[in-house]
């Protein structure tokens, strides 16, 4: 039986960079993330109760692409789903690589879109490979950890959003059963008749997300596959399992409602 919570390499020949250690920091709000990701993980994280057949979910932390908001956006929503019997994975992507002037760094590479435009071309290979891999992951050992190789989905926040669209815009082989953006980046890829059903979520506040919710919520329709979008009044953007007060509360119900109603739950 594989570990639970052993991160498990995606790239077994690849290296971390020492130039750029993974490392661990606060931001300035308290926020504690991950950086410099060179060397893609995938966590497992299961249930002490599995039952056969259940869906597997992994799960994608956001970060603007510079880190990993690991906790709010990771950890605390592998739990969430364990308590509900969901054999959950966290995945530790690769990111645009920062030195020790972060996280001004990060303000630097964001205000030029020139400069960002130019890394992200160059990440975004690496982060459909560090999807496909782990999607490939959770199936082979589908068995073994007692998920139903036809029901692994990708739920991505943020930066992670962007990373589920461009696993849901992979090859047919490598993309998810079902997928789960969660206040997206920008949306910029092309839906056709094999994408995989889409669970979109976000704030009213935050414009940004609600535009690429609604151009993919857009593109599904489009292409004649299901995807269902909530619109809350207010949480703005990064909420994640934070309890803010705001109407965007909860929002994980909605989630597992849409899972339940869509046949990926296993009854009883």
């Amino acid at each position: 039986m594989t570990e639970n919570r052993k991160p498990m390499p995606l790239l077994p020949e690849a290296k971390p960079d020492n130039q750029y250690p993974e490392q661990e920091t606060i931001l300035p709000n308290g926020l504690p993330v991950v950086r410099n990701v060179t060397f893609p993980t995938l966590t497992p994280f299961l249930p002490a109760d599995v039952r056969t057949g259940m869906p597997g979910m992994i799960v994608a932390p956001g970060g603007a692409m510079h880190f990993l908001a690991h906790a709010h956006e990771g950890t605390q929503v592998c739990e969430w789903l364990n308590q509900r019997g969901i054999p959950a994975f966290l995945l530790k992507y690769r990111l645009i690589k920062t030195g020790d002037d972060f996280p001004e760094c990060v303000d630097r590479n964001m205000a030029d879109r020139a400069r960002f435009s130019r890394l992200m071309s160059e990440l975004t290979p690496k982060l459909r490979e560090d999807a496909a891999r782990a999607i490939d992951l959770v199936r082979a050992n589908a068995r073994e950890w007692r998920v139903d190789p036809a029901k692994i989905g990708l739920m991505g926040f943020s930066a992670g959003g962007m990373v589920t669209f461009l696993a849901a815009t992979n090859p047919p082989d490598k993309r998810p059963s079902f997928a789960a953006p969660i206040y997206p980046g920008p949306f910029s890829s092309q839906a056709d008749a094999d994408v995989p059903p889409l669970f979109l979520l976000c704030a009213a506040d935050d414009a940004m997300a609600v535009e690429s919710c609604q151009a993919a919520f857009k593109a599904w329709n489009d292409a004649g596959v299901p995807a269902e979008l909530h619109i809350f009044h207010n949480g703005g953007h990064g909420f994640g399992m934070n309890v803010t007060g705001k109407s965007s509360d909860g929002w994980m119900e909605r989630l597992y409602d849409w899972m339940r109603s869509s046949g990926y739950l296993r009854e009883g």
